[in-house]
């Protein structure tokens, strides 16, 4: 028996994707998700609803500046979580093999440019998981939701409120050391694109059956969450994937 799809972790992950119009279009359907789940707190979802409206009524092109100089420009911020934890060590390179073949085991092959440990498709896989399998997978990045949330909030980014989110939907306090021990590490400087340049040219890593396939497209996305729930009025929302 298939498991329900869990359409708040598939909302997260569109969230947490590069934003394009096709998303934009999507936000009511996707607020809707976020809004109507009793497992984050009333204040939680209403942190996330300046992200959400930002999303949905922004210009796209200064949404897109914006996450790259986040996300894409930035190993502080970096979506791909191994990177928090094993830097370019080749104990990364091992937790990614034994992560592509978990998403096997599970029956889930991204068709996806991204790396195995990037968020977005990290969530799009517990999205079909049973939920306390999720919820235990989600547990063992708390420390990162956390040091993401600080460094976040330090830059003013409603982006904070997401990652917030992911920690309440783990059900667990992240440790207060391996927090710490993270936010040592010294924050990037986005302008400095030479400097950058040579750390992702020193670091490319590929997985995947095909490097060149693009994520999947937002109405793929959509289509699994199982239509949509009641929109709620005060709310926008944002998802984002190519």
């Amino acid at each position: 028996m298939e498991n329900p799809m869990d359409r708040t972790f598939k909302a997260i992950s569109l969230i947490l994707s590069y934003p394009t119009e096709e998303l934009q279009g999507a936000m009511p359907e996707i607020a809707a998700v976020i809004q109507s789940d009793p497992r984050m707190t009333t204040a939680c979802r209403g942190d996330i609803g300046p992200l959400l409206g930002q999303l949905a009524d922004d210009d796209i092109y200064a949404l897109q500046e914006a996450y790259v100089s986040l996300f894409d420009r930035s190993r502080t911020l970096s979506l791909n979580l191994f990177e928090h934890v094993h830097g370019e060590s080749r104990d990364r390179g091992s937790a990614m093999v034994s992560l592509v073949e978990t998403y096997r085991d599970g029956g889930f092959d991204p068709v996806t440019s991204e790396l195995p440990d990037h968020l977005p498709v990290l969530l799009e896989f517990l999205s079909m998981r049973p939920a306390d399998e999720a919820r235990e997978i989600l547990a063992d990045a708390a420390h990162i939701f956390a040091a993401l949330i600080e460094r976040l909030t330090r830059r003013e980014s409603a982006y904070s409120a997401v990652f917030s989110a992911l920690l309440q939907l783990s059900g667990q306090q992240a440790d207060t050391q391996a927090v710490a021990d993270l936010l040592e590490q010294p924050e990037d400087d986005p302008d400095d694109l030479d400097a950058l340049d040579q750390v992702w040219e020193e670091s490319e890593v590929v997985f995947g059956p095909d490097p060149n396939a693009g994520c999947p497209q937002v109405r793929d996305m959509l289509a699994n969450m199982d239509g949509p729930a009641p929109i709620t009025p005060a709310t926008n929302d944002a998802q984002a994937a190519e």
